[in-house]
């Protein structure tokens, strides 16, 4: 073999690989190291290549401080290895062993979704064996056992493993990454491919080393005796002062530090933030500049230095323009504006926002987020989120304790940070989907936070200060508001957003969504038209729901159908969407609202029921047959559903004669009630007067009338209580053509919030009792009976025929002939 370096002419093959973004960490070719992974991208990349061969392309990032990297953000000269093993650690991270076996180019690189991923070009090898690197490396190996000696003590394990290597281009990777070199050395040394130059530069660098050790050795013996307790730091200073000078570095780290100085003594800090930042400033003054220990202070004091301590956004107290915003941006939700307006308003009188904190509760879809930014857009704060949902560690509102190694404040802090005001508008989206777990509450977490009692002193673990949050106006939005823990939900004033009425989402559509649609679709009025009938056949037929999200995705889907076609058909002006275009565009029609029953029936009865897409006509059927006095009940019925079932039939039976029912009857019929669309949950106890009217028509043989709906919980005394949900009821009733609809008297006073639209063209009845419901849901009244009295048999007289004992039957039109309904 020629002493040439021997280099490949051919071009190396580019390979895909997953790929992991390090932080302050070089890897070399042919070694070995742990690491600690924890981004979710990077689990995910780790995952793919034990999936696989278990190679993986390794390259760190230029900017270690930035959390989701970007293509730009990363070197371009990485390590190409193998997972050798991992282990799960009990916080979610994953500690996995790498073995690095050759250098790779980033071609290319993807940082989304599912995992970090790579394109990458080997880079070969350049092995030589000419004598001058020979001599080389022979020079590096005798200054390396020095080094170790002199330098580096107690190493008898790493000398062995890199003086063994026999291979010049080996050996300079081997010895790398025991030297104290900063991040950007480290990355030159591995994207530099001559063995040559990399391994003088090892040898100079070892050199280096050993001066700054006789240096320190020097400066101690001269200053050993005059050292006392008052000279201890003066020792430390110069010693930092000496091992800097060598470096190159003092200018640097001395115009740092005056930039902190001049930061801290500038800025409105608070005495005790102004306090703990000089601290560690001293601090980090006596610390080598490239410490790891040195980061963390300088990024703690960065942290303090960009808090907005004082800065504040001033407040805009306009109702006319607040109403303008909120009118501009959302249709309806009255109630919930003018409980805005008037938080709004006090705030003016008062001259600041120290009101509650406000929670919006409602389906998904209806505007909570979008409502909440609108509120800052009106008073001209700045809007800050901080989603919550899934979030099961205390740590993620208060913060780590600086301690732990990548340590960070919490989602409050980094949000003030991220707005830098003081008194932005907070919004804590999906509160209610919080979880908690070993790694603490973060419900408890909040109630610091969301306390005016207590949140002017919050203190977040990673700053150890107090910062005051009272001028941070905090919303919240929930969905469901009983998985809110019951200690933070007394903390806040529960506004409900109700679902979107028909008419609702048909103005929403024609005035926001169709407009944005079009033009992310880069159509006109002029080029696409949209029947009212065909929103609202997109509204009844292919959306359910009480948001509007649903129904912007099925718009959006129209919009793409009709530019195609205008691109296909050049020919074609303008397309006319009709309620038959829109079957052709969407498909078959994926929901069928319930309707009234085309004829009265016996035992079958309209219930109304409220969903979190809106309201829904809910059928219950009763069949009554001979048995024993069962009762079933079928229809996947909650346990509150269940028990208002027992509930009415306890009436029907308290009550039987003046219903018209003989009560031996119960012994002799078994029971059988159900609720069609047996796939859908079903519950609450709003179905009791439902049932009760199901259950006296198929005992009296009285047909219901098909037009009459009805809602409400019935007691055992057969009285109507309250229901809630009464707007989507009636606007179900109203789209499944009935014409009379009963609601419990204590819900009058709710019709005046029930908006007009609803209410025209329904017969809204109020009832107190069961006996009203009937006497307006039945075709005619049941004639009251009375029980037979028991037959006196004569002993002398005694019929042995079964027949004798059987109660005598009536001959009455009022009773019931047949129990097989």
């Amino acid at each position: 073999m020629s002493g040439k370096t021997q280099k490949k002419k051919t071009k190396q093959k580019q390979i895909a690989l997953p790929m992991l973004p390090m932080r302050d960490i070089v890897v070399f070719p042919h070694m070995t190291a742990p690491f600690f992974i924890g981004r979710s991208l990077s689990i995910a990349s780790l995952e793919k290549s034990l999936a696989g061969d278990r190679q993986i392309f390794v390259v760190a990032q230029e900017d270690p401080l930035i959390e989701e990297p970007e293509a730009k953000d990363l070197f371009r000269v990485g390590t190409i290895g193998q997972v050798l093993q991992i282990m799960r650690l009990h916080n979610g991270t994953i500690k996995a062993l790498f073995e690095a076996k050759s250098r790779g180019r980033l071609i290319e690189a993807h940082m989304e979704d599912p995992h970090f991923a790579a394109v990458v070009e080997p880079i070969p090898e350049q092995v030589s064996h000419a004598p001058e690197l020979l001599a080389l490396s022979k020079n590096v190996r005798a200054e390396f056992k020095r080094y170790l000696k002199e330098v580096k003590k107690r190493t008898e394990g790493i000398e062995k493993l890199s003086i063994d290597s026999e291979e010049p281009h080996i050996l300079a990777d081997r010895i790398a990454p025991l030297l104290n070199l900063d991040l950007q050395k480290k990355q030159d040394l591995l994207e530099n491919a001559d063995p040559q130059k990399r391994l003088e530069i090892v040898y100079g660098r070892m050199l280096e080393e050993k001066e700054f050790k006789k240096v320190e050795r020097k400066l101690k013996e001269r200053v050993q005796g005059q050292i006392g307790r008052t000279q201890k730091e003066y020792y430390l200073n110069e010693q930092v002062k000496a091992i800097q000078k060598e470096l190159g570095q003092g200018e640097d780290s001395k115009a740092e530090m005056e930039e902190y100085a001049k930061k801290i003594k500038e800025m409105k800090l608070s005495d005790e933030a102004k306090e703990m930042a000089e601290k560690e400033l001293h601090k980090l003054k006596l610390m080598p500049s490239m410490s790891s220990e040195a980061n963390v202070v300088r990024n703690y004091i960065d942290w303090l230095l960009c808090m907005p301590w004082a800065e504040k956004t001033e407040d805009n107290f306009d109702l006319e323009k607040a109403e303008k915003v909120l009118n501009a941006q959302h249709y309806g939700l009255e109630k919930v504006k003018e409980r805005i307006i008037e938080y709004l308003a006090v705030a003016q009188q008062v001259g600041k926002m120290k009101g509650p904190i406000i929670c919006l509760v409602g389906p998904p879809g209806v505007g909570k987020t979008s409502l909440a930014r609108s509120v800052a857009e009106a008073l001209g704060r700045k809007f800050a989120h901080v989603s919550l949902g899934g979030v099961r560690d205390e740590a993620e509102i208060r913060g780590h304790r600086r301690t732990y190694i990548g340590a960070m404040p919490g989602k409050v802090i980094q949000s003030l940070r991220k707005v830098k005001f003081r008194n932005p508008l907070l919004l804590f989206d999906e509160i209610d989907k919080m979880t908690h777990g070993v790694m603490g509450d973060p419900a408890a977490a909040l109630l610091e936070v969301l306390d005016p009692e207590q949140n002017h002193t919050f203190m977040d673990h990673y700053l150890e200060v107090e910062f005051d949050v009272s001028d941070v106006l905090f919303f919240c939005t929930a969905n469901v508001p009983q998985n809110i823990p019951a200690a933070l939900k007394d903390r806040m004033e529960i506004i409900r957003l109700s679902g979107y009425t028909e008419l609702e989402k048909e103005h929403i559509a024609r005035e926001h969504l169709l407009p944005k649609q079009m033009d992310e679709n880069g159509l006109t009025s002029k080029r696409i038209q949209f029947h009212q009938k065909a929103l609202l056949n997109i509204i009844r037929s292919y959306t359910r729901e009480a948001g509007v999200r649903n129904l912007e995705r099925e718009i959006a889907k129209t919009c793409r159908k009709v530019a195609t076609q205008l691109v296909k058909k050049t020919n074609l002006n303008k397309v006319v969407v009709t309620p038959n275009r829109v079957q052709k565009f969407l498909g078959v029609p994926r929901y069928k609202h319930v309707k009234a029953e085309e004829q009265n029936e016996i035992g079958t009865t309209c219930g109304l029921a409220w969903t979190q897409a809106g309201g829904e006509l809910l059928v219950t059927e009763v069949n009554i047959m001979k048995g024993t006095g069962k009762l079933q009940l079928t229809g996947k019925l909650g346990d509150v559903m269940k028990e208002s079932a027992q509930a009415a039939l306890s009436y029907v039976r308290t009550n039987a004669n003046q219903l018209g029912i003989f009560s031996s009857v119960f012994e002799k019929t078994d029971i059988h009630i159900h609720v069609p669309a047996g796939a859908v949950p079903k519950d609450g106890p709003s179905a009791g007067v439902t049932i009760a009217t199901s259950l006296v028509s198929a005992f009296t043989s009285i047909p219901v009338r098909k037009e009459v709906a009805m809602t409400g919980e019935s007691t055992l005394r057969g009285k109507v209580l309250a229901i809630g949900g009464l707007k989507e009821k009636l606007l179900a009733a109203k789209r499944g053509i009935i014409s009379t609809v009963m609601i419990p008297h204590k819900n009058k006073k709710d019709l005046t919030e029930i908006p007009e639209e609803i209410q025209n063209g329904l017969e809204i009845i109020p009832v107190r009792t069961v006996e009203e419901v009937l006497g307006v849901a039945l075709e005619r009244l049941p004639t009251p009976v009375i029980d037979p009295e028991p037959e006196i048999k004569d002993s002398s007289k005694e019929d042995s025929s079964e027949e004798a004992a059987i109660l005598p039957q009536t001959d009455s039109p009022e009773s019931p002939r047949t129990y097989d309904a």
